[in-house]
């Protein structure tokens, strides 16, 4: 085992190998942890999705589960994102996103993803990296900063494990138990080395095709599991080392096919659409756009925003108190900071015609300071919308919070209506096609770039009868 030390798994430390009758137990402290953070994980990064696809990752995940020693002990849910991610988090709850769900192009594949994050598990991993990672979001503001747990959430408490950042060491007892189980399921050990180079075309589809937005230019599977060649040779490496050859077990093409086609790509238009730096809903008829160098995370309850220079926030809305406007931020504030919130007089502005109202409070810790801004906007019709941001105290930052306040607006219904949900198409090609005509169906701004990432194909190739491919559709 190249790298490895499973120190966790046996009293002996480094350097013990696994025992043939270790079986490992999900304990009953950790399934705790699992059922309180899972609703929390849900409402925070888009929800269970609701196709089929979503039983179609349980199966595939408890057979992994099965093959783990983990039967009946896992939890798999297929998350309502188009960002690229998969995580876990202790109790053996595994999460995977439709966004990676359509870069994979096997039920191995699929499979591997999910073995390498129950080897996360078996190795305890994620409470080896809380501590560490529970504000590594905010650097030196710390979670005693106001004393506040609904600020602790904002600042990315919720957050830790979706974008939890392995060591290398971790990554690769992750990959060599992973690799284990694939075999043991009875799928292709391969499967983990191509799932990998699907990452890097991912990767490399978003580097090439947004580079003018470096915030949105790797994939956040690829942040918290960083791919580097060295480990697609080794997972390729621990493949050859179980004898077999590639294929030789099965990769399920035609079964992840099936599955995959009509499943939900990009936004969900009842979650608005995030198109680079910008947000658009058509359904409430607003937008935002960020500054560059931001990232913009789509749930169901809110947008959760991430910045440079050490800014975080969201944005949300909900119904004007009988107060107005004015009291919409003071209860907002309470949720947020508790009793001890004082937001004091909110300067009367309006942006882009909303009347909206933008208060600043200063925030001090043993740790550091943090400045807390609120920007409320009048949206007609009884609703609200808000942001809220905490950064550091700095010039830079002002500027950047300021920038992002005053893009809100309201859009057309012109605007709205362009504002399409789209699909993943399966087909079967009927005669031989080349791979530039097959691109011209896709609905992308970067139609042949994306067809070639989506289906692991290279430009101008020829594709013989009977092959099946993904391609990105309009709903009608």
């Amino acid at each position: 085992m190249v790298g490895a030390c499973l120190s966790i798994l046996f009293v002996a430390g480094c350097g013990s190998e696994q025992s043939a009758d270790y079986t490992p137990q999900v304990t009953q402290e950790d399934r705790q942890i699992g059922e309180e953070q899972h609703p929390q994980l849900l409402a925070e990064f888009g929800g269970e999705y609701a196709g089929r696809q979503t039983l179609y990752v349980r199966e595939v995940g408890n057979k992994i589960a099965s093959a783990a020693g983990l039967n009946g002990q896992c939890t798999f849910t297929l998350v309502n994102s188009d960002v690229v991610n998969a995580f876990a988090v202790p109790g053996c709850y595994i999460y995977v996103t439709r966004g990676l769900l359509a870069i994979v192009g096997s039920e191995a594949e699929l499979a591997s993803v999910l073995a390498h994050e129950v080897g996360h598990i078996v190795g305890a991993h994620a409470q080896r990296q809380q501590s560490r990672s529970l504000w590594s979001m905010l650097g030196v503001i710390a979670v005693s900063l106001a004393g506040s747990e609904q600020l602790t959430r904002l600042a990315g408490q919720a957050a830790q494990f979706f974008s939890l950042r392995y060591s290398r060491t971790q990554e690769y007892e992750a990959d060599t138990l992973g690799i284990r189980y694939l075999q043991t399921a009875s799928y292709d050990p391969y499967a983990a080395a191509d799932m990998l180079a699907a990452l890097g075309r991912q990767e490399r589809f978003m580097s090439e095709t947004q580079s003018h937005d470096e915030a949105r230019a790797i994939p956040e599977w690829a942040r918290s599991h960083p791919l580097t060649d060295r480990r697609v040779a080794r997972a390729r490496e621990i493949a050859m080392d179980t004898g077999l050859t590639d294929d030789a077990l099965p990769e399920n093409e035609p079964a992840y096919f099936r599955q995959v086609d009509g499943l939900l790509y990009g936004d969900d238009p009842e979650q608005g659409f995030v198109i680079g730096r910008r947000f658009i809903h058509p359904v409430m008829r607003i937008a935002f756009t960020a500054p560059e160098g931001f990232t913009l995370t789509n749930s169901p309850q809110r947008i959760a925003i991430d910045g440079p220079d050490g800014v975080r926030g969201e944005f949300g809305g909900g119904p004007i108190p009988p107060g107005g406007l004015e009291d919409y931020a003071p209860q907002l504030a309470f949720r947020l900071l508790g009793p001890q919130a004082n937001l004091g007089q909110g300067d009367q502005v309006s942006v882009n015609g909303l009347r909206t109202l933008i208060y600043t409070t200063r925030h001090r810790s043993d740790e550091g300071e943090a400045v807390l801004s609120l920007a409320v906007y009048d949206g007609g019709s009884g609703e609200a919308y808000h942001f809220i941001t905490i950064a550091p105290p700095s010039d830079a930052s002002s500027q950047l919070v300021g920038a992002l306040f005053k893009s809100f607006r309201r859009v057309s219904a012109e605007e709205a209506s362009a504002l399409k949900p789209r699909q993943i198409r399966v087909i079967t090609t009927q005669s031989r096609l080349n791979t530039d005509r097959l691109s011209k169906d896709m609905a992308s701004e970067y139609p042949g770039e994306l067809f070639l990432m989506l289906n692991g194909l290279k430009a101008h190739q020829l594709l013989g009868r009977g092959a099946m491919v993904k391609l990105v559709t309009e709903s009608k």
